[in-house]
C-alpha cells in the first residue's frame, strides 16, 4: 500500500473510531482525546518547522532554473513567459470562482460548526483585515530574518524573489555556488519531510480521531464537499487548455482531445506529469508540433510548470477561511494570489503530500487563515490530485503548441529523425 492510501485509510479509521467512541464510550473518551490531540499537534508542528526554509530554498532554485532556461533559447524564454501568465491567470480565476462556488453551494452549517469546534486550536488567531496602506507597506521587509521568524510570508517571498533574480546576475561560479547551497537546503528539508510523512498515518489518525469524536458523521460530509469544490476549480483550469490550444495554436477541440488522450490515461493511472512526458511528446507530434519545439518546452513544463497549482492551492486556503469564518478582504486575497502564483515554482516535482503542505501552508499564513485543517485535507488529496495531474498535462501540451506556433514551428517544418520515430505506429 502506498503512502497516500495509508494516509487516507488512517483518516477514515480515525474518524470512524472517533464517532464510535463518542457514541458508545463514556468518561474515557475525553481522556483518549487528551492523548490523541497532542500527538496530532506535534506531528503538524514537525511539518510546519520545514515550511520557511523549504519555500525559500525552492523559490531560489526554481527561479534560477527558470532564468537559466530562458537564457538558453528564445523558445524557452517564450515558454517561461507563457507559463507565468497561465499561473497568475489561474490564481486570479480562483480568487473569484472559489467564493462564488461556496456561495452557490455552501458547506453545511452544522458540519462547519462541528469541525470548527473539533479543531479549536486552529481558531486561536484570526487576523484583522489590513488597509491598503498597511498592505503595501508590509510587502517590503525591513528585516527578512524577522519576517521569517514571524511567519510574514508575503514580505519573505518578496525578498526571496528579489534575491533569486539578483543571484541570476552573478558570475557563473558564484551563481552555481549559491544555487547548490540552496539546493542542498531544499534536499535536506525534503529528507526531514519524508521522515515526518513516514509518521503521517499516526498523526492523521490522531487528529482524525479527535475530529470524529467531536464532529461525528458531519466530518465525512464536509470532506466530500471540500473535494468537490477543489476539484471543480481544477476542472476549470483543465478546460482552459482547449481555448488556449485553439486561439494560441489553431488546434481544433477534437484534434486536441485526440492528441492528449494517451497522456491523460497515463496521468490518471500514475498521477505524475513526469511519467506522462513520453505520451505528451507523442500528442504534441499529432497536432503538428515537431520535436525541435516539444523537446524543449515539454521537459521545461514538467520541470517548472504546474498549471493547476495556484488555482487549486488558493482554493484550499479560501475554503479553510470560509470554513472557519475568517474574513478575507481584497488585500488578503491579493496576497493569497501573489503567494499562490509565486510559490508554485517551489513545489514542482515534489510528492503530492509534500507539495500540498509546502505550497498551501504559505498561502494560508499570508492570508491569516488557520493551517491546522490542512492535516485532514491532505489525507483526501489523492482524489483532487487526479484533477491536478490531468489539468497539468493538458496545459503542458496546450502551452507547448502555442509557443511552437508563435515561434514559427508548424506542419511545414522539416521532420527530424525523432519526429519520424514518434509517427511510427507500434507493431
Amino acid at each position: 500500500m502506498n503512502q497516500a492510501k495509508r494516509i487516507l485509510g488512517s483518516l477514515a479509521i480515525g474518524i470512524l473510531l472517533g464517532i464510535l467512541s463518542a457514541r458508545y464510550g463514556s468518561g474515557w473518551v475525553e481522556s483518549a482525546i487528551s492523548v490523541a490531540e497532542p500527538i496530532g499537534t506535534m506531528w503538524l508542528d514537525a511539518l510546519r518547522m520545514t515550511i520557511i526554509p523549504l519555500i525559500v530554498s525552492l523559490l531560489v532554485t526554481g527561479i534560477a532554473a527558470s532564468a537559466e532556461a530562458a537564457r538558453a533559447s528564445r523558445l524557452a524564454f517564450r515558454a517561461v513567459i507563457l507559463f507565468m501568465a497561465v499561473l497568475w491567470s489561474g490564481a486570479i480565476m480562483s480568487a473569484f470562482m472559489t467564493p462564488f462556488l461556496l456561495r452557490l453551494w455552501p458547506m453545511p452549517a452544522e458540519a462547519a460548526d462541528r469541525l470548527k469546534t473539533a479543531l479549536t486550536s486552529s481558531t486561536d488567531k484570526v487576523g484583522e483585515i489590513p488597509t491598503l496602506g498597511q498592505f503595501l507597506t508590509s510587502i517590503i521587509p525591513t528585516n527578512p530574518i524577522a519576517a521569517a521568524a514571524n511567519d510574514a510570508i508575503l514580505p519573505l517571498i518578496f525578498f526571496t524573489v528579489v534575491f533569486a533574480f539578483a543571484l541570476t546576475r552573478l558570475p557563473p561560479a558564484q551563481r552555481e555556488l549559491l544555487t547548490s547551497f540552496f539546493r542542498a537546503i531544499a534536499d535536506a528539508m525534503l529528507v526531514i519531510i519524508n521522515w515526518v510523512l513516514w509518521l503521517a498515518p499516526l498523526g492523521v489518525f490522531a487528529l482524525a480521531y479527535v475530529v470524529g469524536a467531536r464532529a461525528g458523521l458531519a466530518a465525512f460530509g464536509a470532506l466530500i464537499h471540500y473535494v468537490i469544490i477543489i476539484a471543480a476549480i481544477g476542472t476549470i483550469v483543465w478546460i482552459g487548455a482547449w481555448p488556449l490550444a485553439y486561439f494560441g495554436a489553431r488546434i481544433g477541440p477534437r484534434a486536441f482531445t485526440r492528441a492528449i488522450g494517451p497522456s491523460h490515461a497515463v496521468a490518471i493511472s500514475t498521477q505524475s506529469s513526469l511519467a506522462s512526458l513520453p505520451a505528451m511528446l507523442g500528442g504534441a507530434e499529432k497536432v503538428g508540433v515537431p520535436v525541435a519545439a516539444s523537446g524543449v518546452t515539454l521537459p521545461l513544463a514538467v520541470a517548472l510548470f504546474r498549471a493547476t497549482g495556484p488555482a487549486m492551492n488558493l482554493a484550499v486556503a479560501i475554503y479553510v477561511a470560509n470554513w472557519f469564518g475568517v474574513p478575507i478582504g481584497p488585500m488578503q486575497m491579493a496576497a493569497g494570489v501573489a503567494v499562490a502564483a509565486t510559490t508554485t515554482l517551489g513545489s514542482i516535482s515534489l510528492p503530492g503530500s509534500v507539495s500540498f503542505i509546502s505550497a498551501i501552508g504559505p498561502i494560508c499564513i499570508a492570508m491569516g487563515v488557520p493551517i491546522e485543517p490542512l492535516v485532514l485535507l491532505v489525507a483526501v488529496e489523492t482524489l483532487p490530485d487526479i484533477i491536478r495531474t490531468t489539468g497539468n498535462v493538458a496545459m503542458d501540451v496546450a502551452t507547448t503548441a502555442t509557443v511552437a506556433k508563435r515561434s514559427g514551428f508548424d506542419e511545414t517544418t522539416p521532420l527530424s529523425d525523432q519526429d519520424r520515430l514518434l509517427q511510427e505506429e507500434p507493431a
